[in-house]
């Protein structure tokens, strides 16, 4: 991720998952993928913040350049993707990009507290404004913010909601592998 800020518009292409329990918008700008919604949300939170995010730019429903973007997504939501590689191009600030960046390194089935988020990003005073950083992360699911927890193991807020939280959580739970007992490798929540 970087944290260039393009001055000009540049089309956001958008279109909508829809699969099962899942119905989410999702948006590219040529660059990479910029925007998951929440689940079962109206179009307006994709146009609220593209308008907020990239003012002036036209946004275009085209399903077929979005393809490569859902397909990792459904395989994800299916239990068969744990990293998505497809490129993103997101618009934050330093610090923003900072917290999405360390959010996109914890591991699949695992969670971290907000302040491990602000240790890790060398801000350990700022656990608040990591809380609203990850409040701001676009990119639902693939920059995964559903990983992050109360310091106390409680499920906190998220955009998307603590319904589409915890079925994430419960989604890569069941599909993570622990080693059997008196393997080298150690699994740790903490």
């Amino acid at each position: 991720m970087n944290t260039e800020q393009r001055d000009k518009a540049v089309p956001i292409y958008w279109t909508l998952l829809n699969d099962q329990k899942w119905s989410l918008h999702m948006a590219a700008t040529e660059k990479g993928l910029c925007f998951v919604g929440s689940n079962n949300q109206a179009i307006d939170e994709l146009i609220d913040w593209a308008q907020t995010r990239y003012p002036g730019s036209p946004i275009i429903r085209d399903d077929e350049m979005l393809l490569p973007y859902v397909k990792e997504l459904l395989e994800y939501l299916r239990g068969e993707r744990k990293i998505f590689s497809k490129p993103i191009d997101v618009r934050g600030t330093p610090f923003q990009i900072a917290v999405w960046n360390a959010l996109s390194e914890i591991p699949y089935g695992l969670t971290k507290s907000y302040s491990d988020i602000a240790q890790h990003i060398q801000k350990p005073s700022s656990v608040r404004a990591v809380g609203t950083a990850i409040g701001a992360n676009p990119l639902l699911i693939t920059v995964p913010c559903h990983r992050v927890i109360g310091k106390n193991g409680s499920l906190t807020g998220y955009r998307g909601g603590l319904e589409m939280k915890t079925r994430l959580l419960e989604l890569e739970k069941k599909d993570l592998v622990i080693p059997a007992e008196g393997s080298r490798l150690r699994v740790s929540t903490s």
